[in-house]
């Protein structure tokens, strides 16, 4: 992803720097992320538009093992590798 991606995501729904296809992906990341309970049949529905089931298996499973992956750094206390918070004497 650009820089410029990484700024649309604030505005997603929005922005051209999305396709239709890519801009379902990344709020099925985020639902799953914040809220899956909300990931309901209309949102499937949605997905289906434009993936098929055995690629909806796969995105869902990729975003949980990047969910994991998140909530394993935070629970270790390595989400800021301490070179990035060192102060250069």
């Amino acid at each position: 992803m650009t820089e410029d991606m990484v700024e649309a995501l604030a505005h997603l729904d929005a922005s051209p720097a999305f396709t239709p296809r890519e801009k379902i992906a990344l709020q099925f990341a985020e639902l799953m992320a914040v809220n899956h309970k909300q990931v309901d049949d209309d949102f499937f529905a949605a997905l289906k538009q434009e993936f098929s089931a055995a690629q909806i298996i796969e995105l869902g499973m990729l975003i949980g093992v990047f969910i994991g992956y998140g909530r394993l750094l935070s629970v270790l206390d390595l989400e800021t590798p301490a070179w990035m918070t060192e102060v250069p004497s």
